[in-house]
């Protein structure tokens, strides 16, 4: 049964008028999402920046739904940079400028598991045990038994039906526009990174990538002769006067999480920067890096999708809510691009075996992909919550979250006197494995990487208890803590 909620605020806007949102209570969307979906509607069609919204209270009383529903829809939008908060005053409607943008490569280091580590804090890890073995073997026994032409070469761009899987689900829950003839099915991220790395390397001759940013993107990249320009990353993601100043055309970028700090570009941001490579004719790279594994907002929709000059190249992999070992990845190309992409070698022959991409086309049609994706983002986030308040038992004051919400990895540093090199010869000692964000990232940002997938959720409190003991030795006895 639908039930319809009219609001009637002077307050609300500047122009005083009825707002009438139409919420489903038997409906498979939460009633939260419902609401951040009508209210960016709002936004994007009739608000001015500056409108301020209904208070939370309010707009629980007069919709008749709890407060905590109110508080996530905001959390959302304001996550997204639709709303801004000011103290004591509270949400308005940010200047998001949405309304005026329509007018040969080195492998990456994979992780090997060391038996003689008790703990180890692998940062990008999944349990073995969490992957839906069973479904997987049903959905291979069944591919198997079906017309499979094992004579000849595969589609070169991957499997028609893995394709519309994939656009499909992109479609729906990345926010991605795109169809299966956009879609390439790759081995990995280093793949997919080599492939454009060779498509575009008459186009262009430089990269510009985040400093600090991923190490596997400069690694490809360097190895294709492209000069690397290094461009600063601020609280809002890659800085756009570094940008304009790097003369760099073609970028990578990792919008909805950055690596390694974490922080999101707000859609305000990323408006201007389509804008910028659009007047340029450049190109973004766009890697929905840990998109899919959030644990305090929805998933911030892609950057591809608010595209309307057809200038970004979007990247996803199924390796951390998946499986690493699949080696898994796709990217949709720019319709722009598709005839350059298919006069090239690379076009020819499939990056991916027929029986991975033919079992994961059913795991992903039956409904299995988003199940298995609901089920181990329900996990890993009861590991981050947990994690989190353990270090905050264990540690105390002594040290400070730098990024966390968001894929499998929560990043610490100290806030008293740390000697570094002694936390690190400690940590060897107690056969305690460390993973340090300068190690990947380059730049100038550091923090301790605490990796949380690999470990069982019971075991997690004996893990951080033997860390709290090299940590608090490590630290300077005079500090305050």
């Amino acid at each position: 049964m639908k039930i319809l909620y009219s609001l009637k605020d002077t307050n609300y806007s500047k122009n005083k008028r009825s707002v009438l949102y139409t919420l489903n209570q038997n409906s498979r969307i939460p009633l939260h999402i419902q609401l951040y979906n009508a209210l960016k509607e709002e936004i994007l069609s009739k608000l001015q920046a500056g409108d301020k919204l209904p208070s939370i209270r309010k707009l629980a009383t007069l919709y008749n739904i709890s407060k905590t529903t109110v508080e996530s829809a905001y959390s959302q939008l304001y996550a997204e940079g639709f709303i801004e908060s000011k103290p004591k005053s509270g949400y308005y409607v940010a200047d998001i400028l949405y309304k005026n943008s329509n007018s040969h490569a080195t492998p990456p280091l994979l992780f090997t598991p060391q038996q003689h580590y008790k703990y180890d804090f692998f940062p990008a890890q999944l349990r073995s045990e969490d992957f839906p073995l069973k479904t997987w073997k049903r959905c291979f026994n069944k591919a198997m038994g079906e017309s499979l032409d094992f004579g000849s070469y595969g589609d070169g761009q991957g499997e028609l039906g893995l394709r519309d899987a994939i656009a499909l689900y992109l479609n729906t829950l990345r926010g991605v526009k795109c169809d299966s003839e956009q879609i390439i099915v790759c081995s990995g991220f280093s793949d997919s990174m080599t492939l454009v790395a060779k498509l575009l390397k008459h186009k262009f001759d430089a990269f510009g990538m985040e400093e600090p940013g991923y190490h596997v993107a400069r690694r490809v990249f360097e190895e294709y002769g492209y000069k690397i320009k290094k461009i600063k990353v601020g609280n809002e993601g890659m800085q756009l006067s570094s940008l304009k100043t790097s003369n760099a055309k073609l970028i990578y970028i990792t919008p909805s999480h950055h690596y390694p700090t974490g922080v999101t570009m707000p859609l305000a941001k990323r408006v201007k920067l389509l804008k910028y490579i659009n007047r340029i004719c450049g190109f973004i790279i766009e890697d929905d890096y840990d998109s899919e594994l959030v644990y305090y907002n929805r998933p911030i929709p892609s950057l591809q999708g608010i595209d309307n000059n057809d200038r970004v190249i979007y990247m996803g992999t199924f390796a951390k809510s998946l499986s690493p070992a699949l080696r898994v990845s796709y990217m949709v190309l720019p319709k722009q691009l598709l005839s350059l992409y298919k006069m090239s070698y690379d076009a020819h022959f499939p990056r991916v075996s027929i029986t991975t991409q033919k079992t994961l086309e059913l795991f992903i049609k039956e409904e299995h992909w988003e199940r298995h994706l609901r089920k181990i983002r329900t996990i890993n986030k009861k590991k981050h919550h947990h994690l989190k308040s353990l270090l905050k038992k264990h540690l105390k004051n002594s040290f400070e979250v730098v990024a966390e919400g968001a894929g499998l990895a929560i990043l610490i540093n100290p806030t008293v006197a740390f000697d570094w090199n002694k936390f690190k010869q400690l940590a060897e000692k107690n056969k305690i494995k460390l993973y340090f964000a300068k190690e990947r990232s380059g730049g100038n940002f550091e923090a301790i990487r605490m990796g949380f997938g690999g470990f069982l959720l019971k075991e997690l409190e004996e893990a951080i208890e033997a860390f709290s003991l090299i940590w608090h030795e490590s630290m300077d006895i005079n500090s305050n803590v």
